[in-house]
């Protein structure tokens, strides 16, 4: 018996059911409402690797509190410049959810985002100087402005008392807090996206695999699809492919042969938090408390205290303790990372080696740590923590990008990269973090690289989605404090414009 698709020609197809298919496949139907879409996940649900919640820290990045956004240059100096960048990209992704809530295409802002306050917090005298430099120097900032600064521990414990009880009153500390910070579950909101996706006539399928994708004859695409429950296979031919497979999009974009996809490499990182269900103790802390990678860390593993919001229920969270394993899936295989290699990336894979050795000892490091050890790291950002109070959870896989370089051969690249076919039928995301909080620019990148003749019609329309689109709102205070209370009310977060 042969599976055969509902919709054996598709205008698109999104392959891949986590937050940037929803988001680009949301898009597509408030842009061109008469193209016929079709969306294949392998999993049994949307958003259940990168973007569920207990795969991801649901921080909505907004640079408020991640200090490698703006790492110290030699001197001494901060250069807000790509700090300013992400926050600007989270206002449209604000703007866009509040469009979705407003028309009610979505259901209520409470399933998916809450306000929790963004904090960065360090101990001694280097890393206190550093932080009252990036502080000095996002403040003047319009997107900045409500941020404040201390290094009394009384002030801080009012912020966040579980990170000052218990510790010693004589140590140097340092923070900043940001009132408007949001905790995002991410998971929830794909959901969402693609339950309105499939209501509005998108062909949702779920427990199918794309195993292959190769160039039709007419410049269009013929998609191999597989149903393991019941061993059926059949195909789609699709007029665009978006690639939005999170970790697995590597594997189909090379099989493309795309002559864009040349040179890419994966380097997969995993890692685990621990997470405290008990809400006499999440109660006690309301903030996204960010700290300081440690030396020769990935970006992805800066430790954090967090509150998280999932299903309604209040807890903690604490890390990530990196890791490393060869898949590029949380449900893939230990064999993607040697399948991936391929003689156009072996050579720039090499290079990335050889000058990451501090990494791979980091990540072996990490390995190896006990939960002994495991907790003596929380105890740095809560004093008093007791082991018994926190589990072990895996979280989501995470694959950085290795790209060709002229004179290093290759690098690792910590972020996202859109990769788009020259003729604009496919289109693919590689790469992690900020990821997720700005899926809506990085989709809104994807469309003008893709569709560049429609592109310009969709201006006037992107423009009444997302207000600030198009314009800087850090150099426009006004604008910007509207929108901050607009979407605030739209997503029901409090809102501290006034204050600004």
């Amino acid at each position: 018996m042969t599976f055969i698709s509902k919709t054996p020609h598709a205008d698109v197809v999104l392959i891949g059911g986590g937050i940037m298919s929803a988001t680009l496949g949301a898009f597509l139907k408030q842009l061109e409402p008469d193209w016929t879409i079709s969306l294949f996940e392998r999993l049994d649900q949307p958003g259940l690797e990168s973007s569920d919640p207990w795969n991801n820290a649901g921080t909505g990045h907004a640079a408020l509190c991640e200090l490698n956004y703006s790492p110290a240059a030699k001197d001494g100096s901060v250069n807000p410049a790509k700090a300013l960048l992400i926050n600007e990209q989270f206002q449209l992704s604000r703007q866009f959810w509040s469009h979705l809530v407003d028309n009610n295409l979505i259901g209520s802002p409470k399933g998916f985002i809450n306000t929790v306050p963004h904090m960065s917090f360090v101990i001694g005298e280097d890393h206190t100087r550093f932080l009252k430099s990036r502080y000095e120097a996002l403040k003047p900032h319009t997107l900045f402005r409500s941020m404040e600064y201390s290094e009394d521990h009384a002030q801080i414990a009012k912020w966040a008392p579980l990170i000052v009880k218990g510790r010693d009153p004589k140590q140097r500390i340092a923070a900043t807090r940001a009132a408007e910070g949001t905790d995002v579950d991410f998971g929830a909101l794909t959901r969402e996206l693609t339950t309105y996706l499939g209501n509005n006539g998108v062909e949702v399928n779920y427990g199918h695999d794309v195993t292959g994708i190769s160039r039709a004859s007419d410049g269009g695409w013929d998609l191999s699809l597989k149903y393991p429950k019941s061993g059926e296979h059949g195909k789609i031919h699709a007029k665009f492919v978006f690639v939005g497979a999170g970790g697995g999009a590597l594997h189909l974009l090379q099989a493309s042969g795309i002559p864009e996809s040349k040179g890419y490499g994966g380097f997969p990182v995993s890692g685990q938090f621990f997470r405290c269900t008990d809400e006499a103790i999440a109660a006690q802390h309301s903030a996204k408390v960010y700290g300081q990678a440690s030396v020769g860390a990935p970006p992805m593993s800066v430790p954090h205290l967090d509150t998280r919001y999932v299903n309604g229920k209040r807890s903690l969270l604490f890390g990530p303790y990196a890791g490393f394993s060869t898949n590029f899936l949380k449900n893939g295989s230990y064999l993607d990372l040697p399948l991936s290699i391929r003689p156009g990336n072996i050579i720039p894979m090499l290079a990335v080696a050889k000058d990451n050795m501090d990494l791979t000892a980091y990540l072996v490091k990490e390995v190896v740590k006990k939960h002994d050890q495991k907790v003596e790291a929380l105890r740095e950002y809560y004093p008093e923590a007791k082991g018994g109070d926190w589990e072990l959870i895996t979280a989501g896989q995470r694959v950085q990008i290795i790209k060709k370089d002229p004179q290093k051969g290759g690098i690792l690249q910590f972020g996202t990269e859109v990769i788009a076919g020259r003729d604009g039928s496919i289109g693919a995301l590689l790469g992690a973090s900020p990821g997720a909080s700005t899926a809506v620019p990085i989709m809104i990148e994807l469309l003008q690289k893709t569709f560049p003749k429609n592109f310009k019609g969709w201006q006037s329309k992107l423009k009444d989605m997302m207000p600030g689109y198009g314009v800087k709102l850090d150099e426009n205070p006004d604008l910007a404090a509207e929108l901050e209370r607009a979407t605030a009310k739209s997503l029901q977060l409090e809102s501290v414009s006034a204050s600004r």
